[in-house]
């Protein structure tokens, strides 16, 4: 069996917003998780991480303040310190995340998902 398609939303984001409108009319009801609420593991973050062959910085919102009040900008840390600093901080996490049989995309635009379903 399958595991349920699943993404990582945020009701306030507009391309959280149409990723998963986009989802809902091929048809897919996804598994919402509101990461907000209840951000991933370290071990989830790992494995979104390599399902979207990405580093974490590549998957962290940058411009937010608490990147740079957090010392996230130091190219010294290293992968396991930055996954740690987006499970403590999910507001650093890049939304919206979708994984789909196996595979993850990041939904910017929202139709990057489509060459996952």
């Amino acid at each position: 069996m399958t595991e349920p398609t699943r993404i990582f939303h945020n009701p306030r984001c507009s391309k959280s917003r149409q990723t998963l409108e986009l989802l809902k009319e091929r048809g897919i009801e996804p598994e919402i998780i509101r990461y907000l609420e209840t951000p991933p593991t370290v071990e989830e973050l790992t494995r979104i991480l390599d399902l979207l062959d990405c580093e974490p910085r590549e998957l962290m919102r940058t411009k937010e303040p608490e990147y740079k009040e957090m010392g996230l900008d130091d190219p010294d840390l290293g992968r396991q310190a930055l996954i740690k600093a987006m499970v403590t901080t999910p507001k650093l996490i890049e939304r919206p995340i979708v994984i789909h049989d196996g595979k993850a995309a990041m939904g910017r635009p929202p139709e990057n998902v489509l060459s996952i379903l």
